[in-house]
Order: C-alpha cells, then structure tokens, then sequence
C-alpha cells in the first residue's frame, strides 16, 4: 500500500514539508559519507527558509492548544484509556512549553553562524559550493565522519522544538481519520466534505501492484481524485478503471 497525502489548509502543507525535510536531514546526518553530510547541511537550509514565516510559531501554538482542547474532551470516555491520554496530554504540553520559550525564529543559532550562511549563500549556486570557493568547508568536509555528525547534530539542537511540534501535531492530526474503502470509478472520485467539521488533511492509500498515482485536488468543501498511470511514453494519462482505495480524512 503506497500512501498519499493532500493538505486542505496551507499551514499543513508547510508542516508536511518540514516533516519531509527533518526525515531527510536525519537519515542523511546518520550516514557517514562527505556527500551525505553535504546534503544533511542543504535539508537544514531547506528547512530554515521554510520556517522563514513569520506565522509559523503561532500557527503551530495555536494548533498544538486546540489539539489539547480537542483530548481533553475524551475524558470520562470509557472507551479511552485515561493512562494513554494523559501521556499524550503531557507530551502536548513539554512541546508547547519547549517551542513557547524558544526566543526568536526556529534555526536563529544556524542564522546567527556567519560560517553557516556563507555556505547556505553559496549552496543554491549550480556547483557553487566547490572547493576554490569555499575551502575552510572543503576542510571540514574532509574531517573524521564523527566529527562532521558532532557538527550537525549540535547546529539541529535550535530546530529540535520545531521539529518535535510539527511531529506531534502530524501524528495526531492523522490519528484522527480512520481509512475507510471507496470506488473511484472510471478511474475518478469526488467528496463532498461534511460540514460542521474543519478537516484538515486527506490521506489515500493504494495498492503498489496498481501502479496507479492520484492527482488530488481539494478545499474545505470538497475533495477530487483523478488516478493516473504511466504510459509506454513515460508519461502519467488518466485510466478510466474502476478502482478501491482507502481514504482517510484527519481533522
């Protein structure tokens, strides 16, 4: 089952971009080769013009307070473990404490590195990070592979509260849509959204052995699909097949 997932309000789409950035920078901090970590250092450059927005602290403060409020409902529901609850209520909370008393923008340790933002200005230059132009980043990029992930973990501390927020509410955003099976028949589906809920995130799940890919389209009111697949061309055109997937709307 390969998963998709379509953002319905624009601050999900910037958490699920700085969800697919920390991932990368994290399996790529893990490995051990200079090429690696070179691209560790552009995730972490990606990440922090992400984070640019001005909003972005409040947007994940004011969600990671109505998601409290949201938990705090299920209590005295006897269908809920009030143990599981109150850890996840705990973790809500440290999150928002941590990234409440962060001072200034996420990354202003890495902003604040003049060394840093050599190589981040250099960086977005077609080969721009060459030797001949930076060779104290040369340097480093020779040291002992310990020493270079040393590096890496520390200048990723100041975005560790961002990245723990974005996390939490990810996981319980989708923690709330259960996949149900639908039919996209003739290769196309469509979703009047029910009204009185503010649905948030689409998830879709397909099965790998179609070799199908959605284009998915939405807003607050609705959802579309259309399933696509790759021709002789190796280009995507629309199949007209009737098929099941699984879908999931998360508030």
């Amino acid at each position: 089952m390969i998963l998709y997932e379509y953002p319905l309000h624009e601050r999900v789409r910037t958490y699920l971009r700085l969800e697919q950035l920390f991932k990368r920078l994290s399996t790529l901090s893990g490995r051990t080769d200079a090429i690696d970590h070179h691209f560790a250092l552009a995730s972490m450059f990606e990440t922090l013009d992400v984070a640019a927005r001005a909003d972005l602290k409040s947007d994940l403060l004011k969600d990671l307070d109505r998601q409290k409020n949201l938990l705090q409902a299920f209590r005295g529901n006897p269908a809920i473990s009030e143990s599981v609850l109150d850890d996840t209520l705990t973790k809500v909370d440290q999150t928002f404490e941590a990234l409440s008393n962060q001072n200034g923008k996420a990354g202003q340790a890495l902003i604040d590195n003049d060394w840093l933002m050599t190589i981040r200005s250099r960086i977005a230059i077609p080969g721009g990070t060459c030797e001949f132009d930076l060779p104290s980043y040369h340097t480093w990029q020779h040291a002992p592979a310990s020493v270079r992930q040393s590096d890496l973990a520390d200048w990723a501390t100041s975005l560790q509260p961002l990245k723990r927020s974005v996390n939490v509410l990810l996981k319980l955003m989708r923690d709330t849509g259960a996949p149900q099976k639908v039919m996209a028949t003739g290769g196309q589906f469509q979703l009047n959204l029910p009204q009185g809920r503010a649905y948030l995130l689409v998830r879709l799940g397909l099965d790998e052995a179609l070799g199908l890919s959605p284009e998915l389209s939405g807003n607050r009111l609705m959802v579309s699909i259309r399933l696509m697949r790759q021709g002789e061309d190796k280009r995507s055109h629309p199949t007209n097949e009737d098929t099941t997937m699984e879908l999931a709307l998360c508030a």
